[in-house]
């Protein structure tokens, strides 16, 4: 089984920065990791590896070139081969832009390696972003079903059977390969890498994937030209004002000021 995990190398949110005028995050000298989802979904690939250890686990990633870290980390925790799609006609992407530039690569690996990747696992979101779209919309790119907000997966012959979690249940799902599906926070946390697969991450060869290697690219759709969403404004929201403690040992009285409070808020408000 050949699984393809779509990784992203993302600001440490206790130190992002923006850039007012652009509306974009800083990501210069700024402190980056693993985005947290894409971690679940290389660990949901790595015990479908423990099952069958034949499975080749290979990862993604659209960023500049010091995303090989990231990569890196990926190889050593489990992944057996890492690309990065790296360009400056590719910067700025939106989701929209990111997903068609994928997709793009990953026919370009396909074609070149002589194969086609049973699934593509993607984290259901980015931290730095939240808009969970990327994973869906890279299945429409590709004509593939998808499966969104995964806990787990497990194979089949023809299918996977995956555990999605809902907002007040969970339900398994079958879906055919090819497919693409995310994944969310399972109850378990992801391995940690070894010794040894961090010395191997070190020297392995990641390739660089530009708009110039990608026959058919349309330019058009890729970096900021190609993005159709368009921020209009940034801002950092109001520091929320300070609580008003209740104090009484008389409840009655406690009941009458809230009252009096709620009754003040919605005055202001009308």
């Amino acid at each position: 089984m050949n699984i393809l995990v779509c990784a992203k190398q993302v600001p440490d949110t206790a130190e992002i920065k923006i850039d007012w005028e652009n509306h974009t995050l800083i990501r210069d000298n700024v402190s980056c990791v693993l985005n947290p989802y894409d971690g679940y979904a290389l660990e949901a690939a790595a015990k479908i590896k423990d099952r069958n250890p034949d499975t080749t686990i290979t990862v993604i990633s659209m960023g500049p070139v010091r995303a090989e870290e990231m990569l890196r980390e990926c190889l050593a925790i489990a992944a057996d081969q890492a690309y990065l799609i790296t360009d400056k006609a590719f910067g700025g992407s939106d989701t929209y832009a990111t997903s068609y530039v994928l997709a793009q690569a990953i026919q370009h690996i396909q074609k070149k390696r002589g194969m086609i990747f049973d699934a593509i696992f993607c984290g259901k979101q980015a931290i730095d972003g939240d808009t969970a779209q990327v994973g869906p919309e890279l299945a429409e790119h590709l004509g593939y079903p998808q499966v969104t907000s995964c806990l787990k997966a497990e194979e089949r012959e023809k299918e996977f059977i995956v555990l999605q979690e809902r907002d007040n249940n969970k339900k398994v799902i079958g879906v055919t390969y090819p497919c693409v599906v995310t994944f969310t926070k399972p109850d378990t946390d992801p391995r940690f890498p070894t010794f040894k697969r961090k010395l191997a991450a070190r020297k392995a060869a990641i390739p660089h994937i530009s708009s110039t290697d990608i026959k058919g690219i349309d330019l058009r759709y890729a970096g900021i030209k190609g993005s159709p969403t368009k921020v209009r404004k940034t801002y950092v929201q109001a520091t929320k004002t300070k609580g008003v403690m209740i104090e009484s040992e008389n409840i009655e009285k406690i009941i009458q000021e809230l009252c009096n409070a709620v009754s003040k808020i919605c005055e202001i408000r009308r």
